[in-house]
């Protein structure tokens, strides 16, 4: 039995056609036929091969340890098909969606259930091992498969990555997030996911801040209480308006020296700014203001499997109301990712078989 796949082979080149033999699993191991692959941001980075870290420098794929070819596609949903004699808690037929984020499954963090921010982490679908641009996916453990049941898995794989990105850093805000406002960078398929994550979480008002006249409408449209264009001269004074005199939670999308920066100057004293966007540059600040404004710059990676569960299970109460989500065929999975390169995407865009 064949496994198309479609791969990186060469960064900045089209995504190649691969058939590969369909992996037998073994001990813990699961085989998922892919029924929903998300598209994401973070996939552009992958293929194009590096990460802009300023000052002319970049860091470059195979300075993380992955190689090419390069299955990508790590919002996986699927149907269990085959599984390891150790595999436990699935069953043949199982719609699932697949936790990707994977450490070494030994180390302290691991053992924590935090493998997201395992110090190896080299065994992430879609990024160190094939992920979902194919017919077929190899789960490593058979707990990283999450029941969904009869829920639509189009709109189930993207909580795998936007979903649980949002969910785990929105939750570092705690409380906080019911009371005030939170002032969020960036509008595309990300925001529209952090978006429906703070409305699930009981949040007070979100504000989005975005270059793109069409997707601040559309944020809007979607509930956001203002949509700031973040190229303005005065845009951290209409942050500072929206929220009432400066915001105290910044949830950055997009990562850039700029965007960091905004959220900074926009922000009030104590203001927290959670960066989970790879988009890349630098900022240069004085280091007085860290103390003087009570002000913090943190990074949030992802999301824990047990983050992942618990966003199935909004959605299972109905608590989290899906994104809306455009489906392509896999064979399209290039021109869905340049179109996702291009900014031709609103909300999110899934493969299916």
């Amino acid at each position: 039995m064949s496994n198309h796949c479609y791969c990186v082979t060469k960064h900045g080149a089209p995504l190649e056609h691969m058939v590969n033999e369909v992996p037998e699993p073994k001990g813990d191991e699961v085989l998922v036929r892919m029924t929903s692959a998300g598209v994401c941001h973070s996939d552009i980075h992958l293929w194009e091969g590096k990460y802009d870290l300023g000052s002319g420098e970049q860091m470059t794929l195979s300075d993380r340890g992955i190689a090419l070819p390069l299955t990508m596609g790590h919002e996986i949903a699927g149907e269990v098909v085959k599984m390891g004699p150790d595999a436990k808690g699935v069953s043949i037929g199982m719609n699932c969606v697949v936790y990707p984020w994977l450490g070494c499954g030994e180390c302290p963090t691991c053992l924590r259930d935090e493998e997201n921010y395992c110090p190896k982490m080299a065994q992430s679908l879609g990024v160190f091992l094939p992920g979902g641009y194919a017919q077929y996916v190899l789960v490593p453990r058979s707990k990283y498969c999450v029941d969904i049941g009869d829920m639509d898995p189009a709109e189930i794989a993207p909580l795998a990555c936007s979903g649980v990105t949002t969910y785990s850093a929105l939750k570092k805000f705690g409380d906080k997030l019911k009371v005030e406002p939170v002032v969020i960078m960036g509008a595309g398929g990300l925001g529209h996911m952090a978006l429906a994550v703070h409305k699930a979480l009981g949040g007070k008002d979100a504000i989005f801040v975005d270059l793109d006249p069409a997707k601040r409408e559309a944020i809007v449209k979607a509930g956001a209480l203002a949509a700031i264009d973040g190229g303005a001269a005065d845009a951290a004074k209409q942050i500072k308006d929206a929220t009432g005199g400066g915001a105290h939670m910044v949830l950055d999308l997009v990562g850039a020296g700029s965007t960091i920066q905004l959220g900074l100057d926009g922000g009030t004293k104590g203001v927290q700014v959670v960066v989970v966007g790879l988009y890349g540059g630098e900022i240069k600040l004085p280091t007085v203001y860290f103390p003087l404004r009570a002000m913090a710059v943190r990074g949030s990676y992802v999301g824990n499997l047990n983050e992942l569960r618990e966003l199935v299970g909004l959605v299972r109460d109905g608590r989290l109301k899906p994104v809306p989500v455009t489906r392509r065929k896999l064979e399209e999975a290039n021109a869905a990712l340049m179109d996702l390169k291009n900014g031709k995407v609103i909300g999110r865009v899934v493969l299916v078989p």
